[in-house]
C-alpha cells in the first residue's frame, strides 16, 4: 500500500488548520524508506523459504501511543495483527516496565490482537530524549508452531489449542539482552525448530534498523518536528478519506458472499454486509452473517478491521497514505459469535481465505454506489495453501513447506482481470521451481495457467493456476485446502463466472480422486501427486 500522498489533494484542511504539503511530503516519504529498508533486510536475511522467498511478513511504525504511522507495501491483512501487537503491549505492560532495549513477542489472536499463530509478531519501542516515541514492528509468517497439523492452520481444527503454541504479549529481549528460554519454548513447539530460532533472530534485527532510523531522523530534524509530522500525515488521510465519502450518495448498500463450508462439513456460510454513506463516515455491518464455524474458517476482530480498511483504501483511494486516519471515519459492526467475530477458544487459522470472502461482499456492495468504470467483477478471492511435512533433503531434522498459490483477478470496464496473482488482502510471492527442488524431495511436475478458467465477458475474467507436486521419498506428509471449490467468482454486469477450484491427489500407480473439501494429513509416497488448481476471475460485462 503507498504512503505517499497526491500533490493534487494537497488542500485538503483538517482540524481546522492548513497542511504544509512539502514537509508531509517529505516525512512520508522519510517514514516509507524506514519500513522499505525494513522489510528488505527482514526478506534478504530470513531462514525460511516462506519469508525469504515468498516474502510472507510486514513491518511499519507506530507512534508511542500505538498509532499507525505507515506500513510497508507488503500483506494487507498484517496491519490488524502489528496494531493489535502494539496495543497489545501497551495494555500489558506499565510505563515503567516498557525500557529502551526492550523487544516483545506475541501472535495470539484473543489474548495480544494476532490473526492467527503462525504469524509472529516482533514489536520494538524506540525511545526518543528518554521516552517512548515510537514502535518498529514487524510480523513474519513461521512455517509451523505445533499444533495438530503441519504447518498449524487447517480448515478442519475445531479449536485455537489445535493451532499451536499461543503467545500473549511477553519480553523476548530485556533492555538488550534476548531471553533464550522464550526463543527455546518456541522452537521447540515447531517440526522446524532451527528455522524458528534463526527467523526469529532476524526480526528482532530487523527492528533494530528501525529504532537506529527513527533516532537518526529524530537527531536531524528534532523530536517535536518529527511528531507535529505524524500527527499532520495522520490529521491528512483522516481528511482526505473524508472528502472520498462525502463524494459518495448518502444510502446504505449491501452485499453477500459465502464460503464453500465451515472447515468441517459441506454446507456454505454466509458474509453479510451493509455499508451505509452517512455524510463523511462510513458504517460497515456485518449483521446476518452465519455463526462462528466449527473449522478454521473464523475471522478474528483485528483480521476483520484490517480487511475492511484494505477494501476502503482499494476502492475509494489507492494512494492513501496507510495510517491511524482511515480508520477515524470507520465504523465496524460486528457481531460476537459470528463467523467474523468468533468466541474464545474458537480456531482461526485459515481466516485468510474468509477475509478474502469478505472483500468479496464489501466489493458487492460498493458496486451499488461507485461508476461503473470502478466497479471489478469478483476475483478468485480466497488463499489456496498447500503445505508438505517430511525429513529434510540437506540437513538434519524435518521440514515444513507452505505454499499460497494465486488465481484469477476479476475483470473491470478497461481491462481484463490479471492472471494467476494474489488478490486483495495477500500478497506474498511464489515459491520458485528452483527453490523448492533445491530446498526439499519435491518435484513440481506442472505449474501452469488453467487456460479458460476465467469468466467469459467483454472484458474476461483472469486465468487461475494450475500446481502439481510430487513427493520424491516415501512419507511425505501433505495438507492442502481451498475456497471456491464450490462457489464461483461471479461477473458483473453480464460478465460470466470463473471456473471453480480443483484439489486433486494423483498416485503413482493409480487413478486421480477430486475432492471438493481440505485434504488433512494424507501420506504421499514416492510418485504421489498433489494437484491444486485455482478459481479463476468474473467477467465483466456481456461477451460479445
Amino acid at each position: 500500500m503507498s504512503a505517499t500522498p497526491q500533490a493534487a489533494s494537497a488542500s485538503a484542511p483538517a482540524a481546522g488548520r492548513d497542511f504544509d504539503v512539502i514537509e508531509m511530503e517529505v516525512y512520508s516519504n522519510r517514514f516509507m524508506s524506514i519500513t522499505d529498508e525494513m522489510g528488505l533486510s527482514l526478506v534478504r536475511s530470513s531462514f525460511s523459504t516462506n519469508i525469504k522467498e515468498r516474502k510472507d511478513c510486514s513491518v511499519g511504525l507506530f507512534d508511542g501511543q500505538g498509532r499507525l504511522i505507515v506500513q510497508a507495501s507488503h500483506i494487507p491483512v498484517h496491519l490488524g495483527s502489528l496494531q493489535g501487537g502494539v496495543q497489545a503491549v501497551l495494555e500489558t505492560f506499565a510505563p515503567d516496565q516498557i525500557r529502551p532495549g526492550d523487544a516483545f513477542i506475541c501472535n495470539d489472536p484473543y489474548l495480544a490482537g494476532g490473526s492467527h499463530t503462525p504469524d509472529i509478531s516482533i514489536l520494538t519501542p524506540v525511545f526518543i530524549e528518554g521516552r517512548l516515541a515510537f514502535f518498529a514492528a514487524n510480523l513474519g509468517h513461521h512455517s509451523d508452531v505445533g499444533g495438530g497439523v503441519p504447518g498449524s492452520c487447517d480448515p478442519s481444527q475445531t479449536s485455537i489449542f489445535q493451532e499451536g503454541l499461543r503467545i500473549p504479549a511477553l519480553k523476548i529481549v530485556r533492555e538488550g539482552v534476548l531471553d533464550d528460554q522464550i526463543v527455546q519454548l518456541v522452537a521447540t513447539n515447531s517440526r522446524d525448530p532451527l528455522e524458528r530460532v534463526l527467523d526469529l533472530k532476524v526480526q528482532i534485527a530487523t527492528n533494530e534498523i528501525g529504532r537506529r532510523k527513527l533516532e537518526v531522523l529524530c537527531e536531524t530534524f528534532g523530536l517535536g518536528v518529527v511528531e507535529r509530522a505524524v500527527g499532520d500525515l495522520i490529521a491528512y488521510s483522516e481528511a482526505r478519506l473524508r472528502k472520498r465519502i462525502a463524494e459518495l450518495p448518502d444510502g446504505t448498500f449491501s452485499g453477500e458472499a459465502w464460503i464453500d463450508g465451515d472447515g468441517v462439513g459441506h454446507e456454505p456460510c454466509r458474509i453479510a454486509v451493509a455499508v451505509t454513506v452517512a455524510g463523511e463516515t462510513l458504517t460497515f455491518d456485518f449483521t446476518g452473517t452465519a455463526p462462528q464455524a466449527r473449522g478454521a474458517v473464523n475471522i478474528p476482530r483485528t483480521a476483520l478491521d484490517a480487511t475492511v480498511y484494505y477494501c476502503i483504501k482499494a476502492l475509494l483511494d489507492p494512494t492513501l497514505p496507510p495510517n491511524d486516519g482511515m480508520t477515524r471515519p470507520v465504523r465496524i459492526i460486528a457481531e460476537e459469535g459470528t463467523l467474523v467475530r468468533p468466541a474464545f477458544p474458537a480456531a482461526v487459522g485459515i481466516r485468510s481465505t474468509s477475509c478474502q470472502r469478505v472483500v468479496r461482499a464489501v466489493f458487492q456492495a460498493f458496486a451499488g454506489v461507485l461508476p461503473a468504470q470502478k466497479v471489478f467483477a469478483s476475483s478468485a478471492d480466497m488463499n489456496a495453501t498447500m503445505i508438505f511435512f517430511g525429513p529434510h533433503k540437506t540437513r538434519a531434522g524435518n521440514f515444513v513447506y507452505l505454499e499460497t498459490v494465486g488465481g484469477g483477478a476479476g475483470a473491470s470496464q478497461a481491462h481484463p482481470g490479471m492472471n494467476g496473482i494474489q488478490v486483495h488482502i495477500t500478497n506474498t510471492s511464489n515459491l520458485p521451481t528452483e527453490a523448492l527442488e533445491i530446498e526439499y524431495p519435491l518435484m513440481v511436475r506442472r505449474y501452469a495457467l488453467a487456460s479458460g478458467s476465467g469468466g467469459a465477458g467483454a472484458q474476461p475474467g483472469g486465468m487461475g493456476i494450475i500446481r502439481e507436486v510430487v513427493a520424491m521419498t516415501d512419507g511425505i506428509r501433505a495438507n492442502a485446502s481451498c475456497e471456491g471449490l464450490r462457489t464461483p467468482a461471479e461477473g458483473v454486469f453480464g460478465g460470466g463466472a470463473g471456473e471453480v477450484a480443483h484439489l486433486k491427489l494423483c498416485p503413482a500407480g493409480g487413478p486421480e480422486t477430486e475432492h471438493d473439501i481440505s485434504i488433512t494429513n494424507v501420506v504421499l509416497n514416492r510418485g504421489d501427486a498433489l494437484s491444486l488448481q485455482t478459481p479463476g476471475g468474473g467477467g465483466f460485462g456481456p461477451a460479445s
